[in-house]
């Protein structure tokens, strides 16, 4: 997981589009680089020099450091100074700040770009984090919380964030995946029953998706079936996966896909646990990575705990 910091206005909004974007796994609301400790919200607002800022932390095998600034670009005025839409001052400044120094030449580089596409110079600050205050509970995941509430970004750029899935070439899985993680996944084999990295495992935690890092199961769902593969109740959440036919074989069977990556995941079938619900998500472990327990909360999935029984 890497982190960065941006500032482009009400951090209401942009909190929200930012979460959207697949390869974020956590995004929280705060104040960067002014001159007080722990700031309120009506310090801030009484010019304290800090600026509404999201930590973003996101998964680089998802998307690029570059990639994610040209999103946060799509929905600021990267040439406004202290402002954005309706609101002014220098906490509604636009910013970049970094923990990492091998980020700021990507930085960098990016801006120069930026700056060339614009007919007047860009306000947006380039600088190391100095400090980050996160802004009180009320402000976080504010609209989620207030569908309706005040928002300085359009809600279609909430649409296109959902879609603005950054995709590896094939060549770049090639590189990264194992060649049965790539067959699998990409290319919708099948790996050999048994003799496969998750079937016997029964550790607590997350399975994600190989290709983009996005949980899909979770360990208290994991049940031994026979089956020669990992077997799952149910998914996270039933929007993760879809369903295609799959006529392989003289037969109908339904695959199981992953929806943010197309990853192919396996299938699913009728003769699971009863009392789980009597489903079998039979799913190939090339298809999956597992985060311990453990180590949840440091690679960025810590909302899941809950999850893990």
């Amino acid at each position: 997981m890497k982190t960065i910091y941006l500032a482009g206005g009400c951090f209401w909004g942009l909190q929200k589009y930012l979460s959207l974007i697949q390869g974020v796994t956590e995004t929280t609301a705060g104040y960067a680089n002014g001159a007080a400790a722990n700031p309120t919200y009506e310090q801030v607002c009484a010019n304290s020099g800090h600026a509404e800022t999201v930590r973003v932390k996101y998964n680089e095998n998802t998307i690029t450091l570059t990639r994610l600034l040209d999103l946060y670009a799509d929905v600021i005025d990267p040439a406004a100074e202290n402002r954005q839409g309706g609101d002014v001052g220098i906490q509604y400044r636009t910013g970049v700040y970094y923990e990492d120094e091998t980020d700021r030449a990507i930085i960098a580089g990016w801006l120069t770009l930026l700056g060339e596409s614009l007919t007047k110079p860009a306000a947006i600050e380039l600088a190391p984090l100095d400090s980050f205050y996160p802004a009180e509970e009320y402000h976080q995941n504010y609209l989620d919380k207030n569908p309706d509430g005040y928002c300085h970004i359009s809600k279609d750029k909430f649409e296109c964030a959902r879609s603005a899935a950054h995709t590896e070439s094939d060549a770049e899985l090639r590189e990264r995946l194992t060649p049965m993680q790539y067959e699998v996944a990409v290319g919708g084999a099948t790996e050999p029953p048994f003799a496969n990295e998750y079937y016997g495992s029964f550790e607590p935690g997350v399975y994600v998706d190989v290709i983009n890092g996005k949980p899909l199961f979770v360990s208290t769902d994991k049940f031994e079936s026979g089956c020669g593969w990992p077997a799952f109740s149910r998914p996270i959440d039933d929007s993760l996966v879809k369903e295609l036919a799959d006529h392989s074989y003289g037969r109908t069977r339904a695959e199981i896909r992953a929806s943010g990556s197309g990853a192919h995941l396996g299938h699913v079938f009728n003769d699971g646990k009863p009392e789980l619900g009597g489903l079998r998500y039979c799913i190939n472990s090339a298809s999956l990575r597992f985060v311990p327990k453990a180590d949840m909360e440091r690679e960025g999935y810590g909302e899941y705990l809950p999850l893990i029984k």
